[in-house]
Parts: structure tokens; C-alpha cells; sequence
């Protein structure tokens, strides 16, 4: 007698929804963290010359072709440290939480935070801590050092700085996890080229440490590359598990070209940079708003009413992202992603027309 697709698919499986992607077509998108910057026509079409040569007939490059120590040269990591290469970061998550999934392994992270290590630690079938953080969103450093006393997990996630709240954590904090922590500590480091610091230049060095980033923050959403650097212990035991495919040749060109024109990448992170502090400043001037501190590419609120808010700007036209929900923490929160200046007024223009 066959099974059905109830009895046969894992029932944590069944009780959870597919990742949501909201449609954001006809609106000014300004809910997913993207850098709103198209690349310039010249090098538009010079990427497309160069993506017309690759050979897509062929495998890929298991290891890169190259691009690992092109990554290294361009983003100051250390010699010391192996560096692995993820379609997004999302890819490394899971190839780190499936590697780690011993029985009555945890994973641990500070809440809320980016909800990919949650659902990991579910697919993989590894036991999720969640440490909530202080009601301004900061680490609760008693607290987490003694959960992590208290549960030994296999694995850290440090968002930093953090995603859904912006803020980055103070390093001397985040220094006394890494020494607490019995397991890997991975600090996710998605938004790093919009903050003032780094765990780079420790990445190697230290055992039980592990540094990822991705390209799709300073404006590769669209390629999927995610890379993360650590010791050659950690690198060797995470690429076993690793797809030998997994970072497809056009993505390995694309990434290539980018790192050559970097300064064009720079230039625009330092545009968003501004206008994040713009779009702060206008914010918090809003009656009832009040907006944390960011070092990401995005400004979060707390408001008198998200869902109201989130609905009223999306008539306008308007995606943001409506946290309200997500954690008790971000009670009437919502998430601006720092557009490009003309988005960012047409933001502030039906806020005031909200009023």
C-alpha cells in the first residue's frame, strides 16, 4: 500500500510554511535589503561580453577557478584562513548546520535575528536556542553566556550587524562569546559594507570562528555568491558536505568582474550610507516613531501601528517589510531597506500624506 505525501514528509516539515517572498511587482521595493543600483550601461554591456565567453557546457570550477583567492586579495582576508564559497550565504548555513546535526546537537542565536538559522536548525534536525535580546535589541551578555553555559551548543550564529534590527553589537561583547563558546561561532557578517567593523582580520586565527559574507548586499542579490573564511580545520570538514558544483560558471564571472570594478560597488554603498542617515533623521521625526540605530542598509522602526503603516504605504505604492509579528520583540516594527533617493522621498512624501 503507497504512503501519502502526510505520512511520508516529516511532520515539523508539514507544520511550517514555505519562506515568503512577497510580490512586489508595480511597487517601489523596499523590503528585501537589495542595493537599488543597477550597473552602469558601459559596464552592463561589458559583463555581457564577458558572460558570452563562459563556457556553460561545461562544470564548473568546483573550487573557484580562482575566485577564492580574488576574494581574499579584495576583502583583506587573512592568510591563515580557508575560504568557502556558498550559492548566498544561505548555502553555508545549511552546509554548517547539516554538518553539525550529531544527535542532540544545538544551535543557538540571539532573537530575533535572521530567521534562516531557525529554520536550519529545523531542516537539519539540529535543537534551536533562541536568546532573546534586550528590548533595545542589544545582547543580554549574562544571559547568553549562560545559556551557552547551560546548553554547550555545536554552534553560535552572531548577526553583526544584525538583521531584522540594524544595530551592531559591541565588539567586546560578541569578543567574550567567542571565548565562552564551546562550538563554531559564525559571525554573519551580510551587511559589513555599510558598518564600521569587522571579524575579518580574526578569521583564521581563531579555532572556533568562522566569518561569513555574500555579494548580494552591495548589489549581487541576483548571482547567489556567498563566501565564508575560517581555520583549515573547519574549512576542510564544511566542504565535504558542500555540492561540488554548488557556485555555477556564470556566477563565478560575474562575481570576478565585480571584484574589477569594485570602486563602482564602493561608491554606491557610500551613497546608501548617506541616505540611510537621511532617512533615519526623517524618520525619527515622525510622531510616534522611533528608529534604532543601523549600520546595515536598511532603518527599523518601531511605530503606533505597523500593520496600518505597512498597508498605507503599500496603496501608495510602497513595499517595506512589516515586522509586526515576527518576534515579541519587534512588536509594530517595520523595515525600511535604503533605497535610492528618489525612493527614499517618495517614502517620506506618503508618510506625510499618512499622517
Amino acid at each position: 500500500m503507497k504512503q501519502s505525501v502526510e505520512q511520508l514528509v516529516r511532520p515539523e516539515i508539514q507544520a511550517i510554511g514555505a519562506y515568503h517572498v512577497a510580490d512586489a511587482a508595480g511597487l517601489i521595493k523596499l523590503d528585501a535589503m537589495e542595493n537599488p543600483y543597477r550597473l552602469p550601461a558601459a559596464l552592463s554591456d561589458e559583463l555581457a561580453a564577458r558572460l558570452a565567453e563562459v563556457a556553460i557546457n561545461r562544470y564548473p570550477d568546483p573550487s573557484g577557478g580562482g575566485l577564492k583567492d580574488e576574494l581574499k586579495a579584495a576583502f583583506g582576508i587573512p592568510d591563515a584562513a580557508e575560504v568557502l564559497l556558498g550559492n548566498g550565504s544561505d548555502e553555508l548555513i545549511t552546509l554548517i548546520t547539516q554538518a553539525l546535526a550529531r544527535p542532540g546537537a544545538k544551535l543557538m542565536a540571539l532573537e530575533p535575528s535572521f530567521v534562516m538559522y531557525k529554520m536550519n536548525a529545523l531542516l537539519s534536525g539540529l535543537a534551536y536556542v533562541g536568546v532573546p535580546l534586550t528590548a533595545d535589541f542589544d545582547i543580554d551578555l549574562p544571559s547568553t553566556l549562560a545559556a551557552i553555559e547551560q546548553h554547550r551548543p555545536a554552534v553560535l550564529f552572531i548577526a553583526y550587524p544584525n538583521n531584522p534590527t540594524g544595530n551592531r553589537y559591541p565588539r567586546d561583547a560578541v569578543e567574550a562569546l567567542i571565548a565562552a563558546a564551546p562550538g563554531l561561532v559564525v559571525v554573519d557578517e551580510a551587511y559589513q559594507a555599510f558598518a564600521d567593523d569587522s571579524f575579518m582580520s580574526e578569521a583564521g586565527t581563531r579555532d572556533n570562528l568562522l566569518v561569513m559574507r555574500t555579494l548580494s548586499k552591495i548589489g549581487l542579490a541576483g548571482i547567489r555568491l556567498g563566501y565564508a573564511a575560517t581555520s583549515s580545520a573547519w574549512a576542510t570538514e564544511l566542504d565535504k558536505v558542500r555540492p561540488p558544483y554548488n557556485v555555477n560558471v556564470l556566477t563565478q564571472a560575474a562575481a570576478r568582474f565585480a571584484l574589477e570594478h569594485r570602486a563602482v560597488f564602493d561608491g554606491q554603498a557610500a551613497t546608501l550610507r548617506a541616505e540611510r542617515a537621511r532617512l533615519a533623521e526623517a524618520l525619527a521625526a515622525q510622531p510616534g516613531f522611533t528608529v534604532y540605530p543601523s549600520e546595515a542598509n536598511f532603518v527599523t522602526a518601531r511605530v503606533p501601528d505597523a500593520q496600518a503603516l505597512f498597508a498605507g504605504l503599500k496603496a501608495a505604492g510602497i513595499l517595506i517589510k512589516n515586522l509586526n509579528g515576527a518576534h515579541p520583540l519587534l512588536e509594530n516594527c517595520l523595515r525600511f531597506t535604503v533605497g535610492t533617493p528618489e525612493e527614499n522621498g517618495a517614502v517620506l512624501a506618503a508618510l506625510a500624506q499618512l499622517k
